[in-house]
């Protein structure tokens, strides 16, 4: 039987009909979506930094509609790591009033490919892909397409057979998460599926993922980044990275998460702002960084991560997991007594030593999907708990406009 022709309706893709995004910025094929705005991209050169931040995790289309069916044409930009198993398609989640209705993934489009051994990169530009969604119903509704966590995605068009509208404000309030590669969503199912995305939609408000891979270094723009976004509620995890980098010692890291939190606070003086100290990572509990990839087992065709440091470095104030979560406790302790909206939330309640002997992490540094769950799960029962950091009170807390 031929297929049902449609008679397309384009719709700008604008500001109005995407959320999760801190800008979007227009590109000669459409709309990049990202997630640190360009005067912050332009403090610093990282190539890490510049990959992740445009990187749409958690950034939606969000639209209402009658339309039987959804094409959205766009043109991703893949990553390749020579010698390391091949990268699946980015997924791309839809919703429909709230409930899972399709995935589907783009073929085509861009490609970066990574030698791990020399630290090369090399671009190769590909064509615009087309992600369709048919059979939705004909009834008025609200639809969803989250983006691909893990892939940079340049969004070109937007068309349906019927109208679209902007979705009304939800109503719902708006919590900002910062944290490493595992918020940002590294090795989950899918968009809807990293932890912060579960934890938000058990706790029932909208996400601002700023949870930027290998890019958690309590950085001032980013600190900028968050006391200047509209949102009832923060929580910044911190600490992996910084031993994956070996970016500073002990003496640095006090004074810096002091800042890094005083500069949220200039925007958001009130809000609930949670700190979590890091998931379980046996390789980096008690050793310092840096992180480097296992080329042992990368030449078995294998991505696993290892410790470089010496663990006599404590000594010397290099940084291990186990120094950052006592330090960041105490630290949380004593702004605390002045700041009642402070709170703090020890890593391992998420991701602890029971946690790795059932769920490991298969790469020695990032959860799998399963643990993704896992940890959303918990996150929320305890954030969104009736006595928890993040519980409604049926008051909004005072924000910077």
């Amino acid at each position: 039987m031929a297929a049902t022709p449609h008679t397309w309706i384009t719709t700008p893709i604008t500001a109005d009909i995407v959320r999760g995004a801190i800008e979007l910025e227009r590109t000669p094929h459409g709309i990049l979506p990202h997630r640190l705005p360009a005067w912050a991209r332009a403090q610093c050169a990282d190539r890490q930094l510049a990959m992740a931040e445009s990187q749409p995790s958690g950034v939606r289309l969000v639209f209402r509609t009658r339309a039987r069916a959804v094409e959205l044409d766009t043109l991703p930009t893949k990553r390749v790591y020579l010698g390391a198993p091949p990268r699946p398609d980015g997924l791309y989640d839809l919703l429909v009033d709230g409930h899972a209705a399709g995935q589907a993934s783009v073929t085509g489009g861009n490609s970066l490919i990574i030698d791990m051994a020399t630290g090369t990169v090399e671009n190769r530009t590909g064509p615009v892909g087309t992600l369709r969604f048919t059979g939705l119903s004909a009834d008025d509704k609200t639809v969803e397409i989250w983006l691909p966590h893990n892939e940079t995605t340049e969004l070109v068009a937007l068309r349906t057979d019927a109208p679209v509208e902007p979705a009304p404000p939800s109503g719902r309030r708006t919590w900002l998460h910062h944290g490493s590669s595992i918020s940002h969503g590294s090795d989950a199912a899918s968009p809807t599926t990293t932890w912060p995305a579960l934890a938000a939609a058990r706790g029932g408000v909208e996400l601002v993922n700023l949870g930027l891979s290998g890019s958690a270094l309590l950085d001032p723009f980013t600190a900028r980044t968050l006391r200047d976004t509209p949102v009832d509620l923060i929580s910044v995890k911190i600490g992996i990275n910084l031993v994956n980098a070996d970016l500073m010692r002990l003496r640095a890291f006090a004074p810096a998460v002091h800042g890094f939190l005083d500069t949220i606070r200039e925007g958001h003086p009130t809000a609930p702002l949670l700190v979590v100290s890091p998931l379980l990572c046996p390789i980096h509990e008690d050793t310092p960084g840096p992180t480097a990839y296992d080329f042992s087992r990368l030449a078995e065709g294998r991505l696993r991560f290892t410790a470089t440091g010496d663990a006599m470095g404590r000594a010397e104030g290099k940084l291990t997991l186990t120094a950052i979560r006592d330090e960041l406790r105490r630290l949380v302790a004593q702004r605390a007594a002045d700041d009642p909206n402070l709170h703090h939330l020890d890593g391992r309640v998420l991701y602890g030593e029971a946690d790795y002997a059932e769920l490991p992490l298969p790469d020695e540094l990032h959860l799998d999907a399963a643990a993704h769950r896992r940890v959303g799960e918990r996150f929320a029962a305890h954030a969104f708990a009736v006595d928890g950091p993040f519980t409604d009170r049926r008051s909004r807390p005072t924000r910077r406009t």
